[in-house]
């Protein structure tokens, strides 16, 4: 997905998903991950009913989030970050179908 800055292909496996990202350039959010701490994972995602919902809950509990509203991210799927500090270190993707 150029305007993410990524190469991406899926794998669906049971009712989860695997996706393999590649950056398209070294400035790209993935690009730097990489050239930080090199291949590995990058996060892990979470599927939900109700994005804007969800978010709303999880700042109310004190979530730090990255993005405070949902925005367009792969495969037609509305998606928002949440910071790693918030998730015992583990960068988090809220995501549901657009």
């Amino acid at each position: 997905m150029k305007e993410q800055g990524v190469e991406a292909a899926s794998v669906r496996v049971g009712e989860s998903r695997v996706e393999l990202l590649s950056a398209l350039e070294e400035d790209t959010p993935v690009g730097r991950f990489l050239a930080k701490r090199g291949p590995g994972m990058h996060h892990v995602a979470y599927e939900v009913e109700d994005l804007p919902g969800e978010l709303t809950r999880l700042a109310g509990q004190g979530a730090q989030l990255i993005d405070e509203a949902p925005r367009p991210g792969l495969f037609g799927m509305q998606v928002a970050f949440v910071h790693p500090d918030a998730v015992h270190g583990v960068l988090s993707e809220i995501v549901a179908r657009g």
